[in-house]
């Protein structure tokens, strides 16, 4: 199976088994997304949406965010951790989107990369799943999962996203980083993984890894 073959392979396997992809974290508008996939750093979705209903109901917008201080941001959102950079990240951010965005989350990397603790996969997770502007936010499943199937060399996210990019089809970008992220946690994880229960591992993956598991 050549590198084509194994691309069409993994987009009609998870096109078979996930043909809808929610989106993992719980959100109404670009800034409530924007604050989700800041919280979802180093935590679990399952957490982030703990949370957010709690923080959201004292400000789901930057105005009403403002409000609050730091440490009140803080505490609500200790249980996600990092709170201290977090808190201050939201802060900080929810006044520049008030003194410089009017308000609104931008639709572009530049502005979005430019606001406190906001990175490029959170920018590219808003870019996707906000604005539907063709993305491929690399998370830790993506990144694990390109490098078990052969597709990127597992030196870190910059090059998987690389690769992503060169390999995937634009117009299935948005839908595929979700449809991996989902085959990851259910067939392909990090820890407890079972090659007998990873059809497109067990199926295309590297050599080396596929010998040593079987």
């Amino acid at each position: 199976m050549n590198k084509t073959e194994k691309i069409k392979y993994i987009i009609e396997t998870l096109e078979l088994l996930f043909p809808e992809v929610p989106i993992p974290l719980d959100h109404k508008d670009p800034y409530t997304l924007l604050i989700a996939v800041l919280l979802s750093a180093q935590s679990t979705d399952v957490g982030v949406n703990k949370i957010t209903p709690i923080l959201f109901k004292k400000a789901d917008n930057p105005y009403d965010m403002v409000k609050l201080t730091v440490d009140e941001i803080r505490n609500i959102i200790r249980p996600v951790g990092l709170s201290p950079m977090k808190s201050k990240g939201i802060h900080g951010l929810s006044k520049i989107l008030i003194s410089k965005h009017n308000g609104k989350v931008p639709q572009n990397f530049t502005d979005l990369e430019a606001l406190p603790a906001v990175g490029h996969k959170t920018a590219s997770v808003v870019m996707a799943q906000a604005f539907n502007i063709p993305t491929f936010p690399v998370d830790t499943h993506i990144h694990r999962l390109m490098y078990r199937w052969g597709m990127s060399n597992g030196k870190n996210v910059k090059t998987t996203e690389k690769d992503a990019k060169r390999l995937f089809p634009e117009n299935l970008w948005n839908k595929l980083h979700l449809q991996i992220i989902w085959y990851g946690r259910q067939y392909s994880p990090a820890r407890g993984w079972n090659i007998n229960n990873d059809p497109i591992t067990k199926k295309i993956g590297r050599k080396s890894i596929v010998n040593k598991l079987i």
